[in-house]
């Protein structure tokens, strides 16, 4: 073991359809925001307050084709993956960062009669699911 250790999970919903962008006849790359709540009750103010982080969500190949095939805007997902910060430059010549999730692991939380409830890329472990099309299992509502 290397001694470090990049890895995501996020439970959350799709901000947007996912976006595809196809390179050749065999790859493409989609891409969709994710939104995370955290809420809590304000001490002062006995108030109720959420706030909502972003995710840059990037997945690749056939597990892109399974995420616009059965992911809506609003969707409740579980991803797993790795952080990745590109460095790109505007218009103006400055610098730029993004970081993104390199989406490794997925499962579909939503319920939906046609939605395959658990997935996973070609890369995942033992025990997971390559993405192959509906799944006939049962499942709960956590990923794991």
């Amino acid at each position: 073991m290397s001694g470090t250790l990049n890895k995501v999970m996020l439970i959350g919903h799709l901000g947007d359809e996912v976006k595809m962008h196809y390179f050749d006849d065999r790859n493409c790359v989609g891409r969709f925001p994710l939104a995370t709540n955290e809420t809590y009750v304000n001490k002062q103010t006995n108030e109720r307050v959420t706030n909502t982080e972003w995710h840059n969500i990037v997945v690749r190949n056939k597990a892109a084709e399974i995420c616009e095939k059965y992911l809506s805007k609003g969707d409740k997902v579980y991803i797993e993956g790795r952080l990745k910060t590109r460095k790109w430059q505007d218009d103006k010549g400055n610098d730029r960062y993004s970081t993104e999730i390199q989406c490794t692991d997925f499962t579909f939380l939503s319920n939906k009669n046609e939605t395959p409830e658990d997935h996973s890329t070609p890369h995942s472990g033992p025990g997971q699911v390559a993405p192959s099309g509906p799944s006939d299992e049962v499942h709960d509502d956590l990923p794991f």
